[in-house]
């Protein structure tokens, strides 16, 4: 039977965070319950409620970077038991049929995958996020996560993390050339960008952050990057072009595209994974000259997710954090647009205990 928990949810896009009851469907056979030890609070929860990417479906509980515990397994259930330590990240279902699911994209399925909140499931219903005390998610959008990790650490990694691990994989910072290490920017240390900085150093590649200022600079060599450079001091763009051989860019505002191309070397990659509201400016010639590329990334796949999180554990890798009561959310909210939080934030669930219900 379909079954109730508490969560956060907003009723519009202005509407403080309120405790509600949310109705968690009927598990089907190949689902798992899990009970929810910890959720982080993502930039794309903020612009999905705030409506900065579309009309959100209210009333709304987001979150999509999910840790916690099986609590409950359906009869053809068998890769999960009760106990088992897992996660959810960005979706909760697919088609499964098309050739991206087949091979492994299930971000990519030409069906449209299914989001783990604002997105409508496979019984019509519209998904509810992570912000809340248990989730039913199908046993095949289901990560393990390794002993080595705590729960509010790798809950960020089921988004930040998988964000940045796919596009620096896919694009070679782990590669060197003629025996270097690859050159590797990374533009902005945020949620997105301080992650990326700890992927790309774990594979071996040589880290420069990229900031407006260098007020971050020794977090960022602590993270492992050699050196950060601040992009408004006079003759940056003219100092460092064609330095790079792959920048990630995680910033998620308007930024001059056809400047930060013309640090990277020939033939070399910009793979963004920051999406801005408004629309960015590029002149075709920023990627002619030098035959350079520019690319997308969106998330990965479940297989390249549990990829990550089995190297970050190796790695020693984990998601910078506060944690922070389901009372503190709107603050919070506040403060990330704002910069002030280093550089996640993660709702501890154990505070719905005492929550009284709106």
């Amino acid at each position: 039977m379909p079954f109730t928990v508490k969560a956060l949810q907003k009723t519009g896009p202005d509407q403080p965070f309120q405790v509600a009851t949310i109705e968690r469907r009927d598990p089907r056979a190949d689902d798992v319950v899990i009970d929810i030890k910890a959720a982080g609070i993502c930039h794309s929860d903020i612009h999905t409620i705030r409506n900065e990417w579309g009309e959100a479906h209210f009333p709304l509980t987001v979150g999509h970077e999910i840790a916690g515990v099986v609590s409950a397994v359906g009869d053809s259930v068998t890769d999960w038991k009760i106990g088992d330590r897992v996660g959810v990240g960005c979706m909760v279902d697919s088609c499964g049929r098309c050739e991206q699911c087949r091979q492994g994209d299930e971000q990519n399925c030409l069906e449209g995958n299914v989001g783990t909140y604002n997105a409508t499931d496979v019984d019509g219903s519209i998904t509810q996020g992570g912000y809340s005390e248990k989730v039913v998610v199908n046993e095949r959008f289901v990560c393990r996560i390794p002993d080595g990790l705590d729960f509010d650490v790798a809950a960020p990694l089921l988004c930040a993390g998988i964000t940045t691990y796919s596009p620096l994989a896919r694009w070679g910072a782990a590669e060197t050339k003629d025996g270097a290490p690859k050159k590797v920017a990374v533009l902005g240390l945020g949620g997105l960008g301080h992650m990326g900085v700890q992927i790309a150093a774990a594979m071996g590649a040589d880290v420069t952050v990229l900031s407006r200022s260098r007020k971050k600079e020794q977090l960022a060599i602590d993270l492992g990057a050699r050196q950060m450079l601040a992009t408004t001091e006079d003759g940056f763009y003219a100092d460092h072009r064609g330095e790079f051989d792959l920048i990630l860019n995680t910033i998620s505002a308007d930024i001059p595209v056809d400047k930060y191309l013309g640090l990277l070397k020939p033939r070399g990659v910009m793979a963004v994974v920051g999406l801005p509201p408004e629309a960015q400016s590029l002149g075709f010639g920023s990627l002619i000259g030098g035959g350079k590329v520019l690319a997308g990334s969106n998330i990965g796949g479940i297989a390249e997710t549990q990829e990550m999180l089995d190297f970050c554990a190796e790695h020693g890798i984990a998601a910078q954090i506060e944690t922070i009561g389901i009372d503190e959310a709107d603050a919070t909210y506040d403060r990330v647009v704002a910069g002030e939080v280093f550089f996640r934030a993660v709702i501890d669930t154990a505070t719905f205990e005492d929550a009284e219900v709106a």
